[in-house]
């Protein structure tokens, strides 16, 4: 079942007695079991009404013994349960024996006054199990993949509409350059942004390049395109700029060899005649990295790409045998890039 298609049956009344969450998605998953609880119960009964548990430390029979159990105080009963022992793929054996012909059991015969809710933090579950076809059947599972591409932008700029903000695709990409994919470090970023721009604002690339700090991989990206315009100087600064935040030369080198490597990638897509929407599924990159890295490829001969690429492994192997200072080592590599 697709989350949006599960939240709108909530929103309607149509609460199932089960479901089973799972992916690398923690963010959105933990959404939607706010948004659950909120639509079950009223602010004075979650105290009472949401029971948790944890099958690495609970046998599951105890999570279905208290979803039998009629609720105290509350209309309804929300049962959460951690999982990684019952529903995953390639889940260990654990201390814990799990009787899941009891779940199995209940499954079959569920509490008109419970909800029970499985979060499974695993990007797989294990069809081969009984009670996940049983729960498929039933279709009470739901994927929460992390997002990517298109849908990611979209996201964020919905969260911002949800604020009576409006903002920019192209801002949205940029902050998503900027920030990375994890939702939580994206949702805030944006909340901020949206409380800059006020309510009715509009948000653009410029708030976002003022308001927010770059990573580490932007960094570099900057570093690496004023070397190739013969900006020296701008380079170095950057470079000194990340030595103070105390970054790791090594890892700083090894993102420079990584968009080296990106770049080469991309303009050896581009002879195949791929788009940059397949370039970015085939890289598994966000478009608008792709879009970035092709812009700043075209500076650069695949040969020169290939030439840098090789430097940068070699610059590797001496500040890791300890050929080379680390910090010399890099700053005279950077130099050599602008020759």
């Amino acid at each position: 079942m697709n989350p949006s298609v599960a939240a709108k049956e909530i929103n309607s009344g149509q609460v199932r007695p089960f479901y089973v969450l799972f992916g690398k998605d923690r963010y959105r998953m933990q959404e939607f079991v706010s948004y659950l609880t909120e639509r079950l119960l009223g602010p004075d009964e979650r105290e009472l009404g949401v029971v948790k548990f944890d099958t690495a430390e609970t046998p599951v029979e105890e999570a279905v013994l208290e979803a039998e159990t009629m609720p105290f105080f509350a209309s309804r009963k929300l049962v959460l349960v951690r999982d990684q022992s019952v529903f995953a793929s390639a889940a260990k054996e654990g201390k814990i024996q799990h009787d899941t012909d009891r779940l199995l059991a209940y499954v079959k015969q569920p509490s008109d006054t419970s909800v029970v809710v499985f979060a499974v933090h695993h990007d797989k579950l294990d069809e081969r199990r009984k009670i996940v076809k049983t729960l498929k059947e039933k279709d009470a599972v739901i994927a929460f993949p992390e997002l990517e591409g298109a849908e990611l932008t979209r996201w964020v700029v919905r969260r911002a509409k949800g604020q009576n903000r409006t903002m920019s695709e192209a801002a949205a990409e940029r902050l998503i350059i900027r920030v990375g994919s994890n939702l939580q470090a994206l949702s805030q970023e944006t909340d901020k942004l949206c409380l800059h721009a006020g309510d009715g604002g509009t948000i653009e690339a410029e708030q976002v390049d003022a308001l927010t700090t770059p990573t580490l991989e932007e960094d570099v990206f900057a570093l690496i395109d004023a070397m190739a315009s013969s900006r020296i100087d701008r380079a170095l600064a950057l470079y000194r700029h990340l030595l103070v935040r105390k970054e790791e030369p090594i890892k700083i080198a090894a993102l420079i060899a990584r968009q080296f490597r990106i770049m080469l990638q991309i303009k050896e897509l581009e002879q195949r005649s791929y788009s940059q929407q397949q370039m970015a599924s085939q890289l598994g990159l966000h478009p608008y990295a792709v879009k970035l890295a092709a812009e700043k490829a075209r500076g650069w001969t695949t040969e020169r790409l290939g030439g840098r690429l090789e430097q940068a492994a070699e610059l590797d192997y001496r500040m890791k045998t300890g050929q080379i200072d680390k910090e010399l080592g890099l700053e005279l590599f950077l130099l050599s890039l602008g020759a």
